[in-house]
């Protein structure tokens, strides 16, 4: 039972065991749901998804098995929303649908769909050839054909589509548009290391029933430490001026890595780092620290992670008496080469836009200097900085 559904799944990469198979049969066993195809998707995702990130290909799994829309998705190609904004719903007569002959066949429709999108250029509404709405085309939405496919519509209207392109809800978790808390820690949990350290808390499981048995069937608990995430955290992040555009999404990722690590130390300094970084911005002026007591303070084992756009005057990386804010003795460059020489893990993440990076000097400079270290600040930005790290 769902054996096909299963390798459709590992087909599409999504990561499932057979642990997570025999979970869902026994819960379908069970009857959590019964005879109700929506509900039955939530509890096969429950079941078998176990990363956010591989919504998408569930998605695509799930309807190329239960919904045979795998040859759609291959087309390569996104229909633009502006295509399908309904605006008009077209009413036919008896005699109207009659006279609208059906394309003649599955593959047929399949073969034509794949012309159109390969010469389609602009949205189309009311006509019987190209993807729009309210026609009489067989590609589209808000329409009538005897034998079409649906795209774009929410929920059936004629009950004549032979098949269903659907809109997928989860799509930004696996690429790098969308931004927030939660699909930021689902990046940064594959950071975590994991060991035992710390006061008997955690029941030990197998250990429990060893000593039991050993026992003549006598309970004979044991325990061990609770494991903690050892892994240790050092971010530096970049504020005011061009930075202030990006507040919200650093505040995103400083909520995330703060519920993440445990062994998290942080601090701020402006375009470059120079000889001293600050733990308060508004006593940024008295109480700073200088970047060789923080070399010396935290230890080879901290993972270093800078955070800023690196948009600024060359010369502030390049020039000793190049900072807007007060004469450096010494170039930013040779202060960020010092925490590169002593922190061995370190990555920049970069919140400007990648396609833009090619026209600031400054990016350059600095991704040269980081070793080609440095990536987006986006979902797949810091997975690929994770394994960096």
């Amino acid at each position: 039972m769902l054996v096909d559904f299963f390798f459709t799944l590992r087909r599409y990469q999504v990561g499932c065991t057979l642990r997570e198979l025999l979970d869902l049969l026994q819960a379908l066993k069970s009857h959590l749901v019964f005879a109700d195809m929506q509900q039955f998707y939530y509890l096969a995702r429950l079941c078998l998804v176990k990363d956010e990130t591989r919504y998408d290909r569930f998605d695509r799994a799930f309807a190329d098995y239960f919904e045979g829309v795998e040859s759609i998705d291959l087309f390569g190609k996104d229909i633009p929303e502006e295509w399908l904004r309904k605006e008009i719903e077209r009413q036919f007569s008896d005699e109207e649908k009659q006279q609208i002959k059906a394309l003649g066949g599955l593959q047929k429709l399949m073969d034509t769909l794949k012309e159109r999108l390969a010469e389609q250029q602009k949205r189309h509404q009311g006509g019987n050839k190209w993807v729009g709405t309210g026609g009489t085309s067989p590609f589209g939405a808000q329409g009538y054909n005897p034998e079409g496919v649906r795209i774009g519509q929410d929920g059936n209207r004629q009950f004549s589509a032979a098949k269903v392109w659907d809109k997928r809800e989860f799509k930004d978790l696996a690429g790098d548009v969308e931004l927030g808390t939660r699909n930021l820690k689902i990046a940064l949990r594959k950071l975590r290391q994991f060991a035992r350290s710390g006061a008997e808390q955690e029941l030990d499981m197998s250990g429990t029933i060893e000593a039991t048995a050993n026992n003549a069937g006598l309970l004979d608990l044991k325990m061990l430490p609770e494991r903690h995430n050892t892994v240790k955290v050092l971010m530096l992040f970049d504020v005011g001026g061009s930075m202030d555009g990006y507040i919200q999404s650093c505040e995103q990722l400083f909520s995330a890595v703060k519920s993440e690590f445990k062994h998290l130390e942080y601090f701020y300094f402006h375009n470059c780092v120079y000889d001293s970084v600050w733990r308060d911005n508004s006593r940024r002026r008295q109480q700073s620290l200088p970047v060789w007591e923080l070399i010396h303070k935290y230890g080879k084992d901290y993972k270093l992670i800078l955070v800023g756009d690196a948009t600024m005057g060359p010369y502030e990386i390049s020039y000793a008496g190049g900072s807007v804010e007060h004469w450096n003795e010494e170039p930013g460059a040779v202060w960020l080469q010092r925490l590169l020489d002593h922190f061995e893990h370190a990555v920049w993440l970069n919140p400007q836009p990648a396609q833009y990076w090619n026209y600031y000097h400054s990016i350059q400079l600095i991704e040269q200097l980081m070793q080609k270290r440095m990536f987006p600040l986006t979902v797949e930005g810091i997975s690929q900085a994770i394994k960096t790290l």
